[in-house]
């Protein structure tokens, strides 16, 4: 049985390519290893396959472009049990995986590389890369997943490949090497860091990667799969800050030393209820969608406040509070009445115009969100089989 493969993309990669599979392949004999070497190969055209081919490498040709999108069909195609990935430009040391191999056969799941433990020759990364993009990134992820991963972005890495597959990874591109953490982390798999060593790569010509573009997809990434940082804590903060300050407002001005706050706080103050309201609703929404769609995990807090919240409840709340509101505004012109309908202070107009707003906004939120979660809550209906597709196309075919 194939215990190891190592894993390489590749896309023109021939000025390094050797110098990498030569490195494994004296690893894997060096150490005993029963393993392969793989080159995931995105659609070279400087002969690299032949290259790998020629030295007894597996090549895996994938058409589709970009760094996930290897790695993806490569772990797929390898044979071993343990899968240790890294770029084929001669930035990491093949011939040194003691580290990766030890902490998975002792039950590691995923085994992250950290450079900066490691060492990083001069040269080898950029400064904005080194002192900025990876450690603000990983800080990041370290904050919003509870995950021990120091170096996020490092590219040696070894994991089970059972596992790995076990996680559903999609993005095709630089952020792929994101994914992985995130969703490990989320799974609550064992994850583990070794030092390992970045040198200058081996190549004439300028990286795949784009500083900025990729540095974006990874941070979008880090944010998408965390709607509990994104949505609710912030949704918390505005309603915790808005919701006091609102109720103080329209009992009159407030003074806070010399300044004085009013009406403009007072329309600022509904604003802030009215947006942390619907940001709490982002957050049910998203964890509900990733839930079922099985980008998230679910909870036992979660599961039991999805079976007990329905659109029946969402719906009774909103119309209490739009019968506030529509109260609120017959109050309001019946006191208006009473002056004759003249002119009113501006004061007045505003808190009565504001705790009306708050009212109806909160109450349309409130049933138009439910009804979006009881959209997302629906049974999912079972896989189509290839005959009841051709049925249902069928000429004359009707159901009942």
């Amino acid at each position: 049985m194939t215990e190891l493969t190592i894993l390489m993309p590749c896309l023109n990669e021939a000025e390094t390519l050797a110098t990498c599979i030569t490195k494994a392949q004296d690893y894997l004999r060096r150490s005993g290893i029963q393993g392969e070497v793989v080159i995931a190969d995105n659609g070279s055209t400087d002969g690299s396959q032949e290259i790998a081919e020629n030295l007894g490498a597996r090549v895996v040709p994938v058409p589709v472009r970009g760094y996930g999108a290897a790695l993806g069909a490569g772990i797929q195609a390898a044979k071993g049990r343990f899968v240790i990935m890294g770029d084929s430009d001669d930035s990491y040391d093949f011939s040194r995986l003691d580290g990766f191999v030890e902490r998975l056969r002792a039950g590691a799941d995923l085994v992250m590389g950290n450079r900066f433990k490691g060492g990083i020759a001069k040269g080898a990364m950029p400064p904005l890369h080194r002192y900025l993009g990876n450690p603000v990134l990983s800080t990041i992820g370290r904050v919003l997943y509870a995950t021990p991963v120091k170096d996020f972005h490092c590219g040696l890495r070894g994991f089970s490949r059972e596992a790995v597959l076990g996680l559903g990874l999609t993005t095709p591109g630089m952020e792929f090497a994101s994914e992985m953490v995130i969703r490990a982390s989320l799974a609550g798999l064992r994850i583990e860091e070794v030092p390992t060593t970045l040198s200058p790569d081996g190549r004439s010509r300028p990286p795949h990667l784009r500083s900025w573009r990729d540095g974006w997809r990874h941070l979008k990434l880090l944010l998408t799969f965390a709607p509990f940082s994104l949505f609710m804590i912030p949704g918390l903060m505005m309603l915790a800050l808005g919701l006091p300050a609102f109720a103080a407002l329209m009992l009159g001005p407030v003074q806070i030393g010399g300044m004085t706050f009013a009406t403009g706080s007072l329309i600022l103050m509904a604003t802030v209820v009215l947006t942390g309201f619907q940001m709490l609703w982002f957050h049910a929404l998203a964890r509900l969608f990733a839930v079922r769609f099985g980008l998230l995990p679910s909870s036992p807090r979660f599961e039991s406040m999805r079976r007990s919240f329905n659109v029946d409840t969402a719906c009774k709340w909103g119309a209490f509070l739009i019968a506030l509101a529509v109260l609120t505004t017959l109050v309001a012109v019946i006191r208006w009445a009473q002056t004759g309908f003249g002119d009113l202070d501006i004061a007045t107009i505003a808190r009565s115009a504001s705790l009306i707003s708050v009212l109806a906004g909160l109450g349309l939120q409130s049933v138009t969100n439910g009804f979006l979660w009881g959209l997302l809550n629906q049974n999912l209906p079972a896989p189509e089989t290839e005959k009841s597709a051709l049925m249902r196309r069928a000429p004359g075919f009707q159901i009942g």
